[in-house]
């Protein structure tokens, strides 16, 4: 279904469940992307793109966060603000914190590591004002400050705090871990997610800290989310402060082109050992608190999607062109294929068997008044391979497996999965969808015997069923005959002499095979005798029409039906813990979701 809105219409109510559904769309594609990122990173000899790898996680992560943002916003338009207090290890951030919050609250301490869960502290709101939180945090469990257990990541507290601050409007401030250090993977999502929530980022540097690498990637990723920032220079001693702001905003135009934000410089007073925030900036984060709109909410997350969307789909598009390479090899196995089944088969002047049992049934018909009493009993050992294939269900097996057709059918789909095989063996040494490959081949090989057998049973049953088209080609033949009734006669005269010595041999050998019919004496007698008479450009008339319908039927039954579909559904079976199988279907119909349209935005 697709939904539209017009930016013109008054209907607040029809905005609100567009946006609730194009989150909710977009959410379930980043989760599983992101899921899929994280089984394909645990699996073994994936180490050359593990750090890539890890960066797209943080940025699904990020990108997943804000996107809840948005559902949060719209959902509850009056949220309380938010303020997230950001930095490396040791930087100050729970000391800031303090300072901020004019309290003691956020546990400090000398060691790395201390703070290890986002917590949230509310200033001049109530718990119950940020009910919404809990499902921001998804998986994540709200717990009280005192019971945040240190062996555990995904939880996260809120606590209310009564003393009033000169600093901080009325929010939520947040203290969060550090997200450099070596341990910082096992509780980064926490920290990733805080951020997201963020309407303003403060980061806290210190001079020892400030030029880390890791800090400008972390705020180059935060750039497309359009936070109002403070940086906080803490720890600084006296006389450092002009050149380390300059330092600070060459490493912010290298990182970001967004305009570089008001810097706090902070030294510590020796007394409280606590950071000391000048006078003259007191006024600084309740002035950024009134620049905080939710409106643009929407491009944003655009813009956070466009930026990532074609380096997270990198690995995902690969397997789509490896799936194209696959479906192309099967197509052209199966084009080759019906080139052999037409060279070897129904282009082959020996092998070619169909017509004749047509003309084998065409014998029955060309009965002779008063004779014809006589015959009956030789006429059916001559044609019991015929009429044993019209007994549709019965004694089936030794009719089918005797037929050269079945037999040329069987060896022609072994060549085909063998070819597919060997090509699929070339590309497991090359290019970096190595281990996709390897797998599949593995794959092939253990559905190769399956897959033989469906293919058997299935030319065994078209066997037997094309036998109604070879009655319909013998019934034509005699009606075109009763349209020439000296042909007729001198058919039925001829019979006579022919079905003798066809008893003579049926007798002498035991019982005659189609294939051997083709070759009969009354078999090659009535068969000149039709191509030399009037209606010979008819018989090879139909006899072209009965090849081109076999072969429709086998390219539709066997070739389709039974061998491609299967092979094509193959990539399905791939485990989805080693690879993203995210088809190209689901792909198409989630970047219908970056389409903007000139009234409004598109949405599924």
């Amino acid at each position: 279904m697709l939904w539209y809105f017009n930016a013109r219409s008054p209907n607040k109510v029809k905005w609100s469940i567009i946006i609730t559904l194009s989150h909710a769309y977009m959410l379930q594609f980043i989760q599983l992307l992101n899921q899929r990122y994280q089984s394909v990173l645990n699996q073994p000899g994936n180490e050359s793109g593990k750090s890539d790898y890890q960066q797209r996680i943080d940025q699904l992560i990020l990108t997943e966060a804000f996107l809840r943002k948005g559902q949060l916003d719209n959902a509850l338009p009056k949220q309380p603000l938010q303020i997230t207090v950001v930095g490396p290890t040791q930087a100050g951030k729970s000391s800031v914190v303090n300072v901020l919050l004019n309290s003691d609250v956020a546990g400090v301490s000398p060691l790395a590591g201390y703070t290890i869960h986002p917590q949230g502290f509310c200033l001049g709101i109530n718990l119950d004002d940020c009910s919404g939180l809990q499902r921001y945090f998804g998986r994540f469990q709200q717990l009280q400050q005192a019971q945040m257990p240190r062996d555990r990541h995904d939880c996260y507290s809120l606590t209310e705090t009564t003393l009033a601050s000169a600093l901080l409007p009325h929010c939520v401030l947040w203290d969060t871990p550090d997200f450099d250090s070596i341990d910082s993977a096992v509780y980064r999502e926490g920290v990733i997610r805080t951020m997201a929530l963020a309407d303003i980022i403060i980061l806290v540097v210190s001079k020892e800290k400030y030029a880390d690498q890791s800090v400008w990637d972390m705020m180059a990723a935060l750039e497309p989310l359009h936070q109002p920032t403070v940086i906080c220079l803490n720890k600084l001693s006296e006389g450092s402060e002009a050149l380390l702001i300059e330092s600070l905003k060459e490493k912010w135009q290298l990182a970001r082109k967004d305009n570089f934000p008001d810097v706090v410089s902070l030294y510590y007073q020796k007394q409280t050992g606590l950071p000391v925030w000048p006078v003259a900036q007191q006024g600084l984060l309740k002035r950024l608190a009134t620049k905080v709109a939710a409106k643009n909410q929407v491009r944003y997350e655009q813009d956070l999607l466009q930026k990532h969307w074609q380096t997270w789909l990198e690995p995902v598009i690969a397997e789509h062109q490896a799936l194209n390479a696959w479906q192309a090899w099967v197509d052209e196995a199966i084009k080759q294929a019906l080139e052999h089944y037409q060279r070897d088969y129904l282009n082959h002047p020996r092998h070619y068997e169909t017509f004749q049992r047509a003309l084998a049934e065409l014998l029955t018909l060309l009965e002779v008044p008063g004779l014809a009493g006589v015959l009956t009993g030789a006429r059916k050992v001559l044609t019991w391979p015929v009429r044993k294939m019209f007994m549709l269900g019965r004694n089936r097996g030794p009719v089918a497996d005797s037929s050269q057709e079945i037999i040329l059918l069987n060896q022609i789909a072994e060549h085909l999965l063998i070819q597919l095989a060997d090509k699929l063996l070339d590309k497991t040494e090359e290019g970096s969808q190595r281990l996709w490959w390897k797998e599949f081949g593995s794959l092939l090989r253990r559905q190769r015997p399956g897959i033989l057998q469906d293919f058997s049973g299935a030319a065994k049953n078209y066997h037997l069923g094309f036998q109604q088209e070879v009655e319909k080609t013998a019934q034509r033949l005699y009606g075109k005959l009763q349209e020439q009734p000296l042909v007729l006669n001198s058919l039925r005269a001829t019979r006579v002499t022919t079905d003798a010595a066809a008893i003579a041999l049926t007798i002498h050998l035991g019982g005659i095979g189609v294939h051997d019919l083709i070759f009969a004496p009354a078999m090659l007698t009535i068969t000149s005798l039709l191509a030399e008479s009037a209606i010979g450009s008819y018989m090879h008339k139909i006899e072209h029409e009965l090849k081109q319908q076999q072969l429709r039927t086998v390219k539709k039954v066997l070739f389709v039906d039974s061998i491609c579909l299967k092979l094509l559904a193959l990539p399905e079976q791939l485990s989805t813990q080693a690879h993203f199988n995210i088809s190209p279907e689901q792909l198409q119909a989630v970047e219908h979701q970056l389409i903007e349209k000139r009234h409004g935005l598109r949405l599924l």
